[in-house]
């Protein structure tokens, strides 16, 4: 299915070097951002303890709000989970307080402001030590992720392709991060699946645009690099503009549906669907360009000729 009518002739590669000094600004912000201030961790990282409560009728959370501060968490996020009557607390570690007791005090400050019954659905309590395990295994699997694909793509392709498409997976994931901590958004288990979903989501990205790549350099016998690569990237642009639009219809009814508990999720989401469109372009293209990647490379290697046979193709 071909979502431009007619074939597109434009000169992608033409502004690389403005795209590439764009992308280094918003890496270097982003890695400023994140050594001076870090990212804004959840308790799913730093500990804390979780509350599901179940209220009989529509939930105010500005005043579940107020109700916790005057009882002595001011430090508790309070959002809806699911519908209008169902409300998740979330608590850091109070260093004082005995974590275990700390659900059933919560559950009797609200319930002392209120004349209809709470309903108690759930409480979870994660300690620091499985915070700190949780933050080492998820930039474990991150970087797993990346060295697997480095190993694939130079099996797959050539080097140069390889390098690109890793230089293209950090750039969405350092700029990714550089978004949350800037934005101070929460960052939790449901925003590292999102990362990691776009480390696939952008690689398989690259992976058609490199393949058509490497089938322009074998098919056009004149041309240089740089024409050579705009030609392949205008042949995929209709597959990579549908692919990215009907993928960000989902993530955007997402959004905006989907309510708070997956709020973060979708915009790392939404983030990443268009960085990843962006990088698999001007990120991958450009830097096998900027390694020298030329027809020659991609040729398959010439047999050597068997010193017993002869000119005429009989055998001695």
């Amino acid at each position: 299915m071909q979502f431009l009518s007619n074939e597109t002739n434009i000169q992608f590669m033409s502004k690389r070097h403005l795209a590439a000094a764009f992308s280094i600004i918003l890496v270097i912000a982003s890695l400023s951002s994140l050594v001076m201030q870090g990212l804004n961790f959840g308790i799913d990282f730093t500990g804390g303890t979780m509350i599901e409560l179940g209220y009989e009728e529509e939930a105010n959370l500005n005043e579940i709000r107020e109700e916790l501060a005057s009882g002595g968490y001011p430090d508790a996020t309070v959002q809806n989970f699911g519908s209008i009557y169902d409300v998740l607390i979330r608590l850091p570690i109070i260093e004082t307080q005995n974590m275990a007791e700390l659900s059933n005090e919560v559950v009797a400050t609200l319930q002392s402001q209120h004349e209809t019954t709470i309903d108690v659905r759930r409480v979870e309590f994660v300690g620091p030590q499985v915070g700190e395990e949780l933050t080492e295994q998820g930039g474990l699997a991150m970087l797993y992720a990346l060295i697997g694909i480095l190993i694939y793509v130079s099996l797959r392709f050539e080097y140069r392709f390889a390098i690109g498409s890793v230089v293209a997976l950090v750039h969405d994931v350092i700029i990714t991060l550089g978004f949350f901590s800037l934005t101070r958004i929460e960052f939790d288990l449901t925003v590292l699946a999102a990362i990691l979903a776009i480390i696939g989501y952008s690689l398989n990205d690259t992976i058609v645009v490199f393949d058509r790549i490497r089938e322009t350099f074998l098919r056009l016998r004149k041309g240089s690099s740089e024409e050579i690569v705009n030609a392949a990237l205008n042949d995929t642009l209709s597959r990579t503009l549908m692919t990215s639009l009907t993928t960000l219809l989902v993530v955007v009814a997402l959004f905006m549906f989907g309510g708070e508990v997956i709020h973060a999720f979708s915009i790392a989401l939404l983030l990443g669907i268009v960085i990843g469109t962006y990088s698999s372009i001007y990120i991958a293209s450009n830097t096998i360009l900027a390694l020298g990647v030329s027809k020659e490379d991609l040729l398959p290697p010439v047999k050597e000729d068997d010193g017993n046979i002869n000119p005429d193709g009989s055998q001695v």
